[in-house]
């Protein structure tokens, strides 16, 4: 039974409750006991987020890893991240700071794309009352920053899904619902790929 990891943020500026954590933690729950998932919380730092996943890379060597992040953009809708991306990180974080030549990875590719084929998995899935898209985009802050640096440490072996801000029809509960079906649609390409 093979490990996966599934992240979520912590608060950052308005947001005192970050609706990928509330979601990450919810959706543990739900998944059955078969399923071997650890949760994490990321903080919304640049270096701490990127220490964190690099350590769950190097000392537990899950199957995948899964980070959740906030889109405040996005009202209702999940976004699917095909890619990382290494450069045009200006944003500071939460402390204030930025990565040294706005880079995550000095001598990474420009992009990695994660083994996880998001189209496939976008036509496959559907969570009733919100809309799913696809993107490869993730913004240029702590959630491409740590999607990129996971997707490097873990070979491409890592998804990053955004969520909207929570709303009176966004629930945690719903979000948590929705995150359950988009992971163990994950896992199961995962284990095809493997095959």
């Amino acid at each position: 039974n093979h490990l996966s990891f599934f992240s979520g943020f912590g608060p950052f500026r308005k947001y005192l409750f970050n609706s990928s954590w509330e979601a990450v933690k919810l959706s543990k729950r739900g998944l059955g006991e078969n399923i071997n998932l650890q949760i994490m919380q990321l903080p919304v730092v640049y270096q701490k987020a990127k220490e964190q996943v690099c350590k769950i890379w190097t000392t537990l060597q899950p199957l995948l890893t899964v980070h959740v992040g906030l889109a405040s953009s996005a009202t209702a809708l999940i976004i699917l991240e095909q890619c990382g991306k290494n450069k045009g990180y200006q944003e500071r974080d939460a402390c204030g700071f930025h990565p040294e030549g706005a880079c995550c990875m000095l001598d990474g590719p420009e992009k990695i794309e994660s083994t996880i084929n998001m189209k496939t998995l976008w036509k496959n899935i559907s969570v009733e009352g919100i809309d799913i898209i696809l993107s490869r985009d993730a913004g240029r802050y702590i959630c491409d920053y740590t999607y990129y640096t996971s997707l490097y440490y873990g070979n491409g072996r890592a998804a990053f899904i955004h969520v909207p801000p929570l709303s009176e029809s966004v629930t945690a509960e719903f979000l948590g619902k929705a995150l359950q079906t988009i992971i163990l649609a994950m896992l199961e390409q995962c284990g095809e790929q493997r095959e």
